[in-house]
């Protein structure tokens, strides 16, 4: 099967278009003929080396995928080969930007009926992370004060929509081109982060989702209200939960946790309407590189998918 392979730690240039065995599914796994793998920019970040020991070389990346199940694994149940399902496969194993790709049973769902796999390919991990932080983390509820930061992006844009199905007053900080789309996503005031101070445009909220990191992070201190809680999903939050007792604030850290159940909720959503995952672009397999640098640039709106 053709694959992609990385022998090396450092730029997108160490994704190397291969040809390579196709996996065999251990006891609790799928074999999935891969439709779509999703590009996240924590791909690019293992990708670089600076998560060290998260993963062994030679490793193909990729945790978000969708396809159609192949063969099962022993003690499978629930699924059947021709099925079609999407999931996120767990961080380290082998990933996703392949024909064929392994999966634990336990981390599929079957995918959206209104979803071609391509686009279901874009959704596993930016819901888990959107459902992890806003709904078990800060349990948001109606009349909440919600600020989101890079709201177009793949996790924010899913963000928005899950605070505002939630009942939450959403705030979204993207570019200015960007704030049709966010209020069509449902956000109640979208702010231009590169043309107004977002700590002065702000009024006190209860939650902030920041999706940025570095600067961000204490600056986004100074919006939440006594008691308020900050939720870092960046590799460089720039700032921890001491920095935010003492200001008699919460700060924690999300990371996305694959789960057939919760992806089963989600799935309710998007076929109901009521969630969107929107796709910018989509790139062959062997293109990979390119899809990486895409992501670096930080500009994406929704998501990026590799097809196989």
């Amino acid at each position: 099967m053709h694959a992609i392979v990385q022998s090396a730690f450092g730029g997108p240039e160490v994704l190397t278009h291969t040809e390579t065995d196709v996996p065999e599914p251990g006891p609790g796994q799928v074999l999935l003929r891969v439709a779509g793998a999703g590009v996240n920019p924590g791909d690019a970040v293992i990708r670089a080396g600076r998560v060290p020991g998260l993963v062994e070389l030679p490793w193909t990346p990729g945790t978000d995928v969708s396809g159609v199940v192949e063969r099962l694994g022993e003690g499978v149940t629930g699924f059947a080969p021709g099925d079609t399902v999407y999931g996120m496969l767990p961080v380290g194993r082998r990933g996703a930007y392949a024909e064929f790709a392994t999966a634990p049973a336990g981390a599929l769902a079957p995918a959206p009926a209104n979803l071609d796999l391509v686009h279901a390919g874009a959704a596993p991990l930016v819901a888990f992370t959107a459902w992890q932080a806003l709904a078990v983390l800060a349990r948001v509820r109606p009349g909440d004060r919600v600020l989101i930061h890079a709201a177009a992006g793949g996790v924010g844009h899913v963000a928005v929509q899950l605070a505002k199905g939630l009942g939450a007053y959403v705030i979204g900080t993207a570019r200015a081109a960007n704030h049709g789309l966010l209020r069509e996503l449902g956000a109640d005031e979208p702010i231009d982060h590169t043309a107004a101070e977002f700590r002065t445009a702000v009024a006190p909220v209860d939650v902030v989702l920041d999706l940025v990191g570095g600067a961000y992070g204490p600056r986004s201190l100074d919006v939440l209200r006594p008691g308020g809680l900050l939720i870092g999903a960046s590799i460089d939050p720039g700032t921890d939960e001491r920095e935010a007792a003492a200001r008699g604030l919460r700060y924690v850290w999300v990371a996305a946790e694959p789960s057939g159940e919760t992806l089963r909720r989600i799935t309710e959503r998007v076929e109901a309407g009521r969630l969107r995952v929107l796709l910018q672009r989509t790139y062959p397999l062997s293109e990979a590189a390119a899809a990486h640098r895409a992501i670096e640039e930080r500009r994406t709106v929704g998501k990026i998918v590799l097809v196989p």
